[in-house]
């Protein structure tokens, strides 16, 4: 039900993504903000009230709800409406819909659909991970052992000189950029081994896509090595890692800023 709210949204920024008439705006914090981001909200919002009217939505697009208020939430949906919104006007295609379900600070359902590509990725606790693409379903699990060189992916619109750092001192690797939050979705198929992710994000960006990663036998930590956690007094997620195998993990203690 959750995947169908998704492609459903996924629709909608499609039309517009192929319209190429495309309202921007900035928001507070300089990001761009387009048509697209809100068309989806408003569709995610109004499905997902249908599913059960008492738990609450937090999206990237909604109006700011108070730690108070948020405090006393014991399961409530987190939502992106439009994931990568710079690769949505750099017409990369690697933009994403994202829907978590979060109960006692950890996601335990994540939905993750990339309309542009035709892929949806999804999981739920004690599950597993799936990605759907044409009709065809596949059980995702993460890569068990690395090759000759760490397949590391990255932000194609965030660098910088910690992630540098980080690069310099894990020896031989192979370097993939992606955007939005299918860099997570890498891990979760195997296809990558770590995502080191050492500048800002927010809650809503990374909590579909840790349920999928966890189910698909990965981790997604914070530097120290704790899972992320959500409803915090302040929604920025700390700096973290996305890997896979045992042998990666070592990394994570391994940081520039460990």
């Amino acid at each position: 039900m959750v995947a169908s709210i998704a492609r459903s949204a996924g629709q909608k920024v499609m039309e517009i993504y192929r319209d190429g008439i495309i309202g921007t705006f900035r928001k507070g914090d300089g990001s761009p903000l387009t048509e697209a981001d809100l068309a989806s909200h408003r569709i995610i919002v109004r499905e997902l009230e249908g599913i059960e009217p008492h738990w609450p939505i937090l999206s990237e697009e909604s109006a700011a709800v108070s730690f108070d208020e948020r405090r006393h939430w014991k399961r409530y949906w987190l939502v992106d409406p439009l994931d990568g919104t710079k690769e949505f006007l750099g017409k990369t295609g690697e933009f994403t819909i994202n829907i978590a379900l979060i109960e006692e600070r950890f996601p335990i359902l994540g939905v993750i659909y990339a309309p542009a590509i035709g892929k949806i990725y999804y999981a739920a606790r004690g599950i597993g991970a799936f990605c759907e693409m044409d009709g065809k379903v596949e059980r995702l699990a993460v890569a068990q052992r690395c090759g000759a060189k760490i397949r590391v992916v990255a932000s194609r619109s965030h660098r910088g000189e910690k992630l540098d750092a980080f690069l310099e001192k894990i020896g031989e690797f192979e370097a993939v950029s992606m955007g939005s939050s299918l860099k997570f979705c890498m891990i979760a198929e195997g296809s990558a081994d770590i995502y080191p992710r050492l500048s800002t994000t927010m809650e809503w960006d990374s909590a579909a896509a840790q349920c999928i990663v966890e189910e698909a036998g990965g981790q997604v930590v914070d530097l120290l090595g704790n899972r992320l956690q959500y409803n915090k007094i302040d929604l920025h997620n700390p700096e973290f890692m996305a890997y896979g195998s045992e042998p990666v993990a070592r990394l994570v203690y391994n940081t520039p800023n460990a």
